[in-house]
């Protein structure tokens, strides 16, 4: 199964339902195809490196604390399901967007000017706890800027962050922000 890459802070905001969307342009080592959703579904790996207090809007902050695993251990909490994906290069559209996500607006600056021809790929997630989440080991293989792994096994049950009509009306507001 694959395992998506991403802070900690933002895996936190995701599984207590306050972040639905990932605004990604793909990793040092993906630069040449950008970001791609390589699965429908994947586990959520947690990462410290790169997050910081200025990258994350104020009231988000508090995720920043999250425990980190014992040493060569990572905690796998949650997956996702992609329920929508677009590309998006109007300044406009991704300050719209600032509702689905913890991310400063420094930082969604920044992102944007690195590999300023590129767009944002905007995916829309529902998010499950997993029932019992998993320890895993942090290989080799797993290190360096890239977006996605490769874990053996199947997803785990879990119970979605967000109620159905809640998942459902966040998803209609993100379609209509996206189409216009």
């Amino acid at each position: 199964m694959k395992m998506l890459k991403e802070w900690s802070t933002v895996t936190g905001a995701l599984e207590a339902g306050e972040q639905t969307v990932l605004l990604r342009k793909g990793g040092i080592l993906e630069t040449a195809s950008g970001f791609n959703v390589e699965s429908g579904q994947f586990l959520l790996y947690p990462t410290w490196e790169h997050q910081s207090t200025e990258n994350i809007r104020e009231p988000f902050r508090r995720h920043l604390d999250r425990e980190r695993p014992e040493q060569g251990t990572n905690r796998i909490s949650s997956y996702a399901e992609v329920l929508a994906e677009t590309d998006v290069s109007s300044d406009e559209t991704i300050r719209r967007l600032e509702p689905f996500h913890i991310w400063s607006p420094r930082y969604i600056e920044a992102r944007r000017n690195w590999e300023p021809q590129r767009p944002i790929k905007a995916i829309y997630l529902r998010v499950f706890r997993m029932d019992e989440p998993m320890t895993v080991p942090v290989l080799s293989e797993y290190s360096g800027c890239k977006s996605w792994l490769d874990l053996d096994g199947t997803t785990p049950p879990g119970e979605p962050v967000l109620a159905d009509g809640q998942a459902e009306s966040r998803l209609n507001r993100f379609r209509e922000i996206v189409t216009r």
